[in-house]
């Protein structure tokens, strides 16, 4: 039944994509990038797998429409920050699924990277879409911030895009067998979960413990 559910799916996603193609593509990573949960573990695979498959799309241009919309998402979180300004986002942002604890994680992340960690918070989980309140809270440069959010979802989306065709070139896998899934799924969520661990989460939690001190 899962098999079955998985396949479908999977077949609903890939035909969508021959008829919405890279716009598809773009508008699915400016959500991801802004604060809808859609992973983008689960946009540029599949598309990925296609280009090489069926030669619909490049996987150079899935990497650029990926790249053009990681940036409109974060482009939008910038600037809805930046007019808004902090106290509004803390008070206001759960209704957008933002806890003023998961904003703040943001702003201790921002804080001590500050915008080498826009570039790298666009190959972490988590601080992904979080990182542009703090930017537009402080008013980073645009034009600075907009560079780093390039450069690292660029090499995001061709790490997906590499792990697309990867993935799709494994029998099993593509057959929709859940043991081989499960195996995929888990192996790539404890790299990522582990990178996640060892430059976001000890870091946005040290400042944290420091503060309530003796």
């Amino acid at each position: 039944m899962l098999n079955e559910w998985l396949h479908n799916l999977a077949a609903w996603y890939l035909s969508a994509l021959e008829s919405g193609g890279y716009l598809l593509v773009m508008l699915l990573m400016a959500m991801e990038s802004s604060v809808i949960p859609l992973p983008s573990e689960v946009v540029i695979p599949p598309a990925a797998y296609l280009a090489h498959t069926r030669g619909t799309m490049t996987l150079p241009g899935i990497v650029i429409a990926g790249t053009i919309g990681s940036w409109l998402g974060a482009t939008v979180m910038y600037w809805a920050a930046r007019i808004v300004g902090r106290p509004l986002v803390m008070r206001y942002g759960r209704y957008l699924l933002l806890s003023p604890e998961k904003i703040a994680g943001a702003e201790l992340w921002a804080n001590r990277f500050g915008l080498p960690g826009v570039f790298i918070s666009r190959l972490l989980l988590v601080i992904r879409h979080l990182i542009g309140i703090p930017a537009g809270i402080v008013r980073m440069d645009f034009l600075r911030y907009s560079a780093a959010t390039v450069a690292g979802s660029a090499i995001w989306c061709a790490i997906l895009a590499w792990l697309g065709v990867t993935a799709g070139s494994d029998p099993a896998l593509m057959a929709g067998s859940v043991h081989r899934i499960a195996l995929w799924l888990g192996g790539f969520l404890g790299v990522v979960g582990a990178l996640y661990y060892f430059f976001v989460h000890r870091h946005i939690r040290a400042p944290r413990a420091g503060q309530r001190g003796p």
